[in-house]
């Protein structure tokens, strides 16, 4: 069939995406699609509805409306009962955008995006959802770069199309006089996985509207879609250009901890998962007091500490030498078994001290770590590793730090003092705790 302006069956009408539309939103575009506008704009405002306050999880909500000069005849404002047209549609952009975010890396905030249709000639439903996904990746990037948020929410890209079957013509993107006389009427919505090129549905909207639709219309109409779907997300990193960098970035984890060996041990373990950054990076140096009986509690206090402080996803360890002749200490005081905070030289003298009347076979010890992550939205997960060994009478060996000169491991004949950085870390009671972790994940 022939389709105003000449339009190949399997074309987008022209499409345009204006960012920073507006000057008071966090993120507002103009999108048009053929004759089409619609304003989307993105606003923020720093609490979530009651079912999720203290949950550490955000919320995304949208409204639409079409305002009265929106078409041939003016449209009546809506006040109080809403359009239930209106309604329908609104519901359909909040959970479509919702599908491409997640939640529990927004922080208890919410985002509000609003529709407003100033032109209408078809399609204003799936322009909207396109359109709002990029003033909602603008808002995330402000809202990153303002450091109001640690985290991006937004896990895939997302953009909606119709399409439908007119005088037995199956045709992409209906203008209105396609879509006020089409046998059938499809909406699609789909996301897509940037980094694999994989498209998945949300939403599959379709009516037979002047007949039913045969099987092989609708693998036709679904490939006409996702073609369509793909040149809109094109156009939308267009739109976005820097600010496309919000799209599926590795959620960010927070090490509370600025020593760059661990920084370096934890990348290379959890930074196919994450993007870990240090507290130090951040700028961050909280007082946390570390008061729990246990390595465990210790960890799982600062991670919390941390986490309520950045609002992302954080991991935090406390480690230490437990003695079995001592009943475990110095445990969480290792640190400072001797009353001073890092006198290695002291404590070990006064771990000597302890042990100078026990025999060799009861000096067993070990070096132990626990491993906190607490991520928004999630429970808590906490993991223990440990590495054997036995605490000798005299040093031995110059490398290492702490107990290192007397701690014998039972994985090797030699003290941590004497291993090389690489036999060290194989059985690093951190490395296992991490490793514990992993599973736990």
């Amino acid at each position: 069939m022939t389709r105003p302006n000449n339009r190949a069956e399997n074309a987008l009408r022209p499409v345009d995406i204006i960012p920073h539309y507006t000057e008071m939103a966090p993120g507002s575009v103009l999108i048009e699609c053929g004759r089409t506008r619609v304003i989307c704009t993105a606003s923020v405002e720093e609490s979530v509805p009651p079912f999720l306050k203290g949950t550490g999880k955000g919320w995304l909500t949208a409204e639409y409306a079409m305002l009265p000069g929106s078409t041939d005849r003016r449209k009546q404002r809506e006040y109080g009962k809403r359009d239930g047209r209106s309604v329908e549609i609104q519901r359909l952009i909040g959970r479509s955008l919702r599908a491409c975010c997640d939640l529990t890396r927004m922080g208890e905030r919410t985002i509000y995006l609003d529709c407003d249709v100033i032109q209408a000639d078809g399609g204003t439903r799936t322009a909207s959802i396109t359109g709002s996904f990029v003033a909602l990746c603008l808002a995330v990037d402000k809202l990153m770069r303002e450091g109001k948020m640690m985290d991006s929410p937004v896990v895939r890209q997302l953009a909606a199309v119709s399409c439908g079957v007119v005088d037995e013509s199956t045709l992409l993107d209906l203008e209105y006089v396609e879509d006020s006389r089409a046998q059938v009427d499809m909406n699609l919505v789909m996301t897509r996985d940037n980094a694999t090129g994989e498209m998945e549905y949300v939403e599959i909207q379709g009516t037979g509207e002047g007949r039913t639709l045969h099987k092989s219309e609708l693998g036709t109409l679904l490939a006409l879609g996702e073609k369509g779907i793909g040149e809109l997300m094109d156009r939308q990193l267009e739109a976005l250009d820097e600010a496309a960098n919000v799209i599926a970035r590795k959620p960010r984890l927070v090490m509370a901890s600025g020593n760059f060996g661990k920084l370096r041990e934890m990348r290379l373990l959890l930074g196919d998962r994450f993007d870990v950054v240090s507290m130090k990076e951040l700028g961050l140096d909280p007082d946390i007091d570390e008061n729990g009986a246990t390595f465990e509690e210790n960890a799982l206090i600062k991670a919390t500490a941390l986490n309520r402080l950045t609002g992302c996803a954080c991991i935090a360890d406390d480690s230490g030498l437990e003695v079995d002749a001592l009943n475990g200490r110095p445990g969480v005081h290792s640190a400072r078994y001797c009353g001073v905070h890092g006198d290695d030289e002291a404590n070990n003298q006064l771990l000597l001290k302890e042990l100078e009347n026990v025999p060799d076979d009861r000096r067993t010890a070990r070096y132990a770590c626990a491993m906190a992550l607490v991520r928004p939205g999630h429970e808590p997960i906490v993991a223990r590793g440990e590495c054997e060994g036995r605490i000798l009478r005299e040093y031995r060996g110059e490398g290492g730090f702490g107990y290192d000169p007397l701690f014998l491991s039972a994985d090797f004949d030699k003290t941590f003092a004497e291993a090389t950085m690489d036999e060290k870390n194989a059985v690093s009671h951190r490395a296992r705790a991490i490793k514990n972790l992993l599973k736990l994940l």
